[in-house]
């Protein structure tokens, strides 16, 4: 087993935890914040969009079952990396699309992936996903981590979360768990 992280912002961290959960060689999806300014920054202060930071998982993953860029074909499927600050209702820089590169082989890697997912996408507009340093990463409060799998019935798991679940399913039903 050969561990890796790769920490991704797409909207809401709840949508790509969910998906995420159900990919095979993922160890562990943590909800949690970076990208900021403000040492361990509350849910609270983060949605204002003031302290800078994004929402993110980081996702711990056996990188000899799923490579990164099998983690980032999955986060372009299921999150509009065209749309600047928004995922959605979910309007703020807190929900911007990011990679957060933990590494100089990440970045790379991930540059080549957004130059190629560029020249060859159906988007009508340009991607914006931004390749950010991961420099700190603040794990969300406890009632934030495995939403989607506690709360399956709430009205934004419903109508937010589960299509992107299902689009994972239609698109990467070989890769899951």
């Amino acid at each position: 087993m050969k561990l890796e992280t790769a920490t991704l912002a797409g909207g809401c961290f709840w949508c790509l935890e969910a998906v995420y959960e159900q990919v095979n060689g993922v160890d562990k999806v943590v909800s949690g914040y970076a990208g900021g300014s403000v040492p361990d920054p509350s849910y609270e202060l983060v949605c204002t969009g003031l302290t800078g930071h994004a929402e993110v998982v980081q996702i711990t993953f056996d990188s000899n079952v799923v490579s990164f860029q099998d983690l980032l074909k999955i986060f372009f499927v299921i999150h509009d990396p065209t749309t600047l600050n928004r995922q959605g209702a979910d309007v703020g820089t807190q929900y911007r699309s990011a990679i957060f590169f933990e590494s100089e082989e990440q970045r790379i890697a991930a540059d080549e992936f957004i130059s190629t997912m560029s020249e060859f996408s159906d988007w009508a507009n340009p991607i914006v996903t931004t390749l950010e340093p991961l420099t700190d990463l603040y794990e969300a409060e406890h009632y934030h981590q495995g939403y989607f799998r506690n709360n399956p019935e709430l009205a934004y798991c419903k109508i937010v979360i589960e299509p992107k679940v299902a689009k994972l399913r239609k698109e990467f039903l070989p890769a899951l768990k």
